[in-house]
């Protein structure tokens, strides 16, 4: 009998990679529905899950995976936080992700957040959807190639993303505790402090380790940025204090913030909402409000077709070396 898997949160577009990737005939359930409390049950037959961001992988959920059998709990992601490590291993179970797939998709989507807000092109487009086309002070800026561009956490994704800002001719500062030979060859390195002195446009690429590393953009890293600076989360929304931004950005004292990861996402991405005074935490709203000069995105930084093709293959990988070998390649365990 084939292996099952519960895949969870897999778009309509998705479903035709998940088949063809799928050379060790799993057998696979699709669910487009991200796990939640209330589906669970769906895992009923199966083997194994296969998850990603915003699944609901608590130790509710693992208690009922456990009762339904389920050994192994992957997801197709980079990160890992959704998942309780300490409740998953009380059950020995299983857990692996995927370390990286294509990391142009997150690093040009971040470029892009950038670049609309450095050259105010977010704020001209919404006006001359209204009509609006006369030239306001507000899109004068400075040039990519000669400005400043701080990349805060220099893994494949970070380092990625310098490359890009490297080819326009920008200045590229970079800042994390282990700095590679790779991201040495592209970046400069320097003191947090520093790197958010000098640069236009920061980018944000750390992982977030819950208790650990949370808000570390906070009101005093922020009070040292640039007035004109521009800052970007592309990582996770707990690594940022979002009232301190707020109150950076009400008080001119940042030019511009993009977003596309949130708090509390679990309530937002993928749902239609009435409007963004429906979002569930009034920091959000009043940063919504101040759109152009905040841009949120919906967690689409892997929502390229190679990122899509790789975190799927790596998924299988994972499984099938699982199974036929006893070792579990890219596996995270509570620390």
């Amino acid at each position: 009998m084939a292996f099952k898997i519960a895949c969870f949160g897999v778009h309509d577009y998705e479903v035709p990679f998940f088949n063809k990737l799928n050379k060790y005939n799993y057998d696979l359930k699709l669910i487009p529905a991200l796990l939640t409390h209330d589906n669970v049950g769906e895992i009923e037959g199966c083997n194994a899950v296969l998850l990603r961001g915003n699944c609901v992988a608590d130790a509710q959920n693992l208690a009922k995976m456990h009762e339904y059998g389920i050994t192994y709990v992957f997801t197709r992601t980079i990160g890992y936080d959704h998942i309780d490590l300490k409740a998953a291993a009380g059950y020995d179970m299983k857990v692996a992700r995927v370390p990286g797939y294509s990391a142009y998709s997150v690093a040009e989507l971040a470029l892009t957040l950038g670049m609309m807000l450095f050259r105010h092109t977010a704020y001209a487009t919404a006006n001359t959807a209204q009509g609006d086309y006369r030239v306001t002070p507000t899109y004068f800026s400075k040039e990519a190639h000669s400005s400043t561009i701080g990349i805060i956490g220099t893994g494949h994704i970070g380092v990625t993303e310098a490359q890009l800002w490297k080819g326009m001719g920008a200045t590229v500062l970079g800042y994390d505790v282990y700095q590679s030979d790779a991201a040495k060859a592209v970046v400069d390195f320097v003191s947090l402090d520093e790197l958010v002195a000098k640069s236009d446009i920061i980018s944000l690429h750390v992982p977030y380790f819950p208790g650990q590393n949370d808000k570390m953009i906070n009101a005093e890293l922020i009070s040292k940025m640039q007035p004109h600076a521009v800052l970007v989360n592309t990582a996770r929304g707990e690594l940022v204090d979002y009232d301190a931004v707020l109150a950076a950005l009400k008080d001119d004292r940042l030019d511009g913030f993009a977003s596309d990861v949130l708090l509390a996402e679990g309530q937002i991405f993928g749902k239609k909402l009435a409007g963004n005074d429906a979002l569930p935490l009034p920091v959000l709203r009043d940063l919504a409000s101040l759109y152009p000069k905040v841009l949120f995105t919906p967690h689409m930084g892997s929502l390229t077709e190679p990122a899509l093709e790789g975190m799927i293959s790596v998924s299988y990988e994972n499984f099938n070396t699982a199974l036929t070998t006893g070792h579990v390649p890219n596996a995270v365990t509570a620390k």
